[in-house]
């Protein structure tokens, strides 16, 4: 079954009842014939600035950054987890676009949104977002109750992520 737009609150409220619960992400940016993908674990949905928005978190060290620094939009694909869907989302989470073409390696159908925002065909679900808001983590900014979790996280994995907050301008789902 192909994609169709949808109304982008009816699949936000789907696609945040169903996270962890069979499903995984692909965050994209760039353009249909340039871009990068990456498997991600920390997205938000919600309400800000009387605006449906989601939230990605990317670190400075990925290269999937330099897509999102430069482009205005960005789309999160989500798949199903399947035994195609789980071998995509973990080569997309273990190898780096500077290296692979991991579109190609996955067999995936680029598709283009709003904004020339590339997606996937595959997905079950896609938002399309307009980026509005971009800041660092800063851990000057872990409350006390967060210390003893987050910190040491940050230790042992590198440096502190981004936050790119996006209007849902599209969204897509099978």
């Amino acid at each position: 079954m192909d994609l169709h737009p949808v109304d982008p609150r009816e699949i936000s409220t789907r696609l945040l009842s169903l996270t962890g619960n069979g499903f995984g992400a692909l965050l994209t940016a760039g353009t249909a014939e340039h871009c990068n993908t990456m498997t991600i674990g920390w997205y938000q949905m919600g309400v800000l600035w009387n605006t449906l928005v989601c939230t990605a978190y990317v670190r400075p060290e990925r290269y999937t950054y330099g897509f999102m620094e430069e482009h205005s939009y960005f789309t999160i694909s989500a798949f199903l987890h399947s035994p195609e869907a789980s071998k995509t989302l973990g080569l997309c989470g273990s190898r780096s676009g500077r290296d692979t073409d991991k579109i190609t390696d996955c067999g995936l159908t680029v598709c283009t949104g709003a904004g020339g925002a590339p997606y996937f065909q595959e997905a079950e679900l896609v938002l399309v977002c307009k980026k509005l808001y971009a800041q660092d983590l800063d851990p000057a900014a872990v409350c006390d109750a967060g210390k003893e979790r987050i910190l040491p996280f940050y230790g042992a994995h590198g440096n502190w992520h981004r936050a790119y907050t996006g209007e849902v301008v599209e969204a897509y789902s099978k």
